[in-house]
């Protein structure tokens, strides 16, 4: 008959041998079947040219069902500027030459290159040849995006690592706060002096991409330290979870939020990993163009997590603080128990 000393052992060795392949499996699915299902979902395409002459090229188009969201210009200006306000990731222009593919390898390289063959397989259809013309070009030290998207998980870590640190050693409060914010604002500057000063791929405003960086990281950690403000240690190992289970496979950095089975390119956008790599994109490549969403999420993450910091500090002070009873109270402030 088993002791009650061995019961307690017995059911944390159980909880480990299910856990365990239960996060396994969990892990598999979440990197696993975005990366498997990656297809065009109502991608935004434009074409460009009058009406009788981008019939037939609308009507190819929409042979893909589901593929991709059309939207119409009316001359190549028109096509460049809504490639640069990241309205949409390329345009087929027809002119009189023939069908011209504008695309912007540096909003995704994957996706410019699915453009390039879904809109060159259909010329070569019609015995016709695609000019192709990379409007927004990806930087030349970094050409298919490989240190961008490899730059999410090394923030994500970094936001996860502050957030547990300030709980674990006991931080609360206001210098709990203040830990963050410092630490976050010490690794936006040392992320942009590596992939922007060193690296050299990022190639946009320096100052603005070490914010992004710094705000991105600030997002996870207040997130962490927040959960676990309120939840205890627990908390940790639920916001860890989250940002790293969910939000990095979800984020659509290594192709486009697009590119991903519905709803996780939504999701990824809503998580701290996929609105950061987004805005660092339109940041570095775009002149910051359509970086109002990301830049939100990225704050609202931020607020919430410092405001539950700061929330969970006045809760355990409040907690620990002993009650008064009537021994405590000064002897000349109470009355006398008989009179007269």
């Amino acid at each position: 008959m088993p002791t009650p000393s061995t019961t307690p052992a017995r059911r944390r060795l159980v909880a480990v041998v299910v856990l365990v392949p239960l996060l396994a499996a969990l892990a598999l699915w979440a990197f696993a079947w975005p990366a498997a299902r990656t297809a065009p979902r109502d991608l935004p395409l434009g074409v460009a040219g009058p009406a009788t002459a981008t019939a037939q090229v609308t009507k190819a188009l929409a042979q893909h069902k589901g593929a991709f969201e059309i939207h119409h210009y009316a001359d190549e200006t028109g096509a460049r500027a809504a490639i640069e306000d990241r309205t949409v990731y390329g345009v087929v222009v027809v002119t009189a030459q023939g069908p011209e593919l504008l695309t912007a390898s540096a909003a995704s390289p994957v996706v410019a290159q699915l453009l390039q063959q879904a809109v060159g397989h259909q010329a070569a259809a019609e015995n016709r040849q695609v000019r192709t013309v990379d409007v927004v070009p990806a930087p030349a030290k970094d050409p298919r995006g490989a240190a961008l998207i490899a730059g999410v998980l090394p923030l994500a870590l970094a936001g996860i690592a502050a957030g547990a640190v300030v709980t674990l050693v006991g931080l609360r409060g206001a210098r709990a706060v203040a830990a963050l914010v410092g630490a976050a604002a010490l690794v936006g500057p040392a992320g942009a002096a590596i992939l922007h000063s060193w690296l050299g791929t990022l190639t946009g405003d320096w100052w603005a991409e070490a914010g992004v960086l710094g705000l991105a990281t600030l997002a996870v950690s207040a997130g962490v330290a927040g959960l676990a403000a309120l939840l205890g240690p627990a908390g940790i190992g639920v916001a860890s979870s989250l940002i790293m289970l969910i939000g990095n496979p979800f984020s659509g950095a290594a192709s486009a939020p697009q590119m991903l089975p519905a709803p996780a390119g939504a999701i990824g956008q809503w998580l701290p990993p996929g609105a950061g790599a987004t805005l660092l994109r339109s940041v570095s490549y775009f002149d910051g163009a359509a970086a109002t969403g990301p830049a939100l999420t990225l704050s609202w993450w931020a607020a919430l997590g410092l405001g539950a910091v700061l929330l969970g500090g006045a809760l355990k002070t409040m907690r620990s603080r002993p009650a008064r009873t009537a021994e405590d109270e000064p002897a000349e402030g109470r009355e006398p128990a008989l009179a007269g």
